[in-house]
């Protein structure tokens, strides 16, 4: 391994990382009395997607390239429904609650499709780690895994800070930040 390798790892999950670093922002302010257990779990289960889907990428390219190649074009799409339907559901939440209470429903299902819709861009990215060695491939998803987590519990602070002055303000931005990731992410697939 060499040193850059291991830093375009960094650099690739950086980039990789910020879909899910907005996301946390987003939750964070929808969830201001979030404990920090809570906050590792959640960037645990961001870093672990960010992790497993370049490592599925790859086995995609390993296994039968030529007989996905149709999926490929709708992975991006089907990150943008599930994220476009959270930030729609955040939205109507923020709306059915009293104005200055905060929200506390990041259920391990909600979790689970976020974690999944901001990393469906990292499938991607194992095609291009099918040409390194196993222990490289895992290498690179190791660290990908790590800056993901560490992004994402910062993004969590941040928005938890901010959740606590602005609860209802906060969710319902917290929401339109999550719909507008995934049209974003439906209109770049198109």
């Amino acid at each position: 391994m060499t040193a850059t390798f291991l830093l375009n790892s960094i650099l690739l999950g950086a980039g990789l990382s910020a879909d899910a670093f907005t996301v946390s922002l987003a939750n964070g302010l929808h969830n201001p009395t979030m404990s920090r257990r809570q906050m590792c779990v959640v960037a645990g289960v961001y870093g672990t997607f960010q992790a497993f889907m370049p490592m599925l990428g790859r086995g995609f390219v390993r296994l039968a390239a030529a007989r996905f190649a149709w999926f490929q074009r709708w992975i991006p799409c089907a990150g943008a429904a599930l994220l476009l339907a959270i930030g729609a559901n955040t939205v109507r939440e923020a709306f059915g609650r009293p104005a200055d209470t905060p929200s506390q429903s990041l259920t391990p299902a909600t979790l689970f499709a976020q974690g999944l819709a901001t990393s469906v861009d990292a499938l991607s990215v194992g095609f291009t780690l099918a040409v390194h060695a196993l222990p490289h491939a895992l290498t690179a998803c190791a660290i990908i895994a790590a800056v993901t987590f560490c992004d994402c519990l910062a993004a969590l602070a941040i928005g938890r800070r901010f959740g606590l002055l602005f609860s209802r303000q906060a969710s319902l931005s917290g929401g339109i930040v999550l719909a507008g990731i995934g049209a974003k992410m439906l209109l770049r697939a198109l």
